[in-house]
């Protein structure tokens, strides 16, 4: 019986210091031109008239804020593999947010999830699912939906990240 109540206690004191951080940031991605932030690394394995399969790879600017010249925090680098036959807007996504200055240098979130970009603008949600540094043991969400009119060029999302970490 001890034993039992042992385990509870430190599974609620475990519980109570947990802590949740709320991240505000901006996404600056450059799809075109010499400094493009994206690539496709291989076209779709069915031929012209799906992308189903197709690969890309961004490496994208993580800012502070919205404008280009807002405080440089680190990347966003992932991965996006087009895999829903019937929907070609829809990506499996996996993206790393890494911190290369600030209170977060040196740490990583992980994000990984369904992004639909033909979702009609709604805000897109993912799981973040670990991280490194300041973020070990990191588990939580991001809100992400583009910011502003993109450009020919560029386009700037704003995320959202609820972070909880024991």
């Amino acid at each position: 019986m001890s034993l039992c109540l042992l385990a509870f206690f430190l599974a609620a004191v475990t519980e109570a210091a947990a802590t949740t951080t709320h991240l505000h940031l901006y996404i600056h991605e450059t799809f075109m031109g010499a400094n493009a932030t994206t690539a496709s690394l291989n076209a779709g394995a069915i031929g012209n008239s799906s992308s189903f399969g197709s690969v890309g790879a961004v490496d994208d600017e993580l800012r502070e804020g919205s404008d280009a010249a807002s405080r440089y925090l680190g990347r966003a680098e992932g991965l996006l593999v087009q895999a829903d036959l019937r929907n070609p807007s829809a990506l499996c996504t996996i993206l790393n947010l890494v911190f290369t200055d600030g209170v977060y240098n040196g740490s990583t979130l992980v994000v990984d999830g369904r992004v639909d970009g033909g979702g009609g603008g709604a805000a897109v949600e993912r799981a973040v699912v670990g991280g490194t540094g300041r973020f070990r043991r990191a588990r939580g969400y991001s809100l992400m939906s583009k910011f502003g009119n993109p450009t020919n060029s560029t386009v700037v999302f704003e995320m959202d990240v609820y972070v909880t970490m024991d």
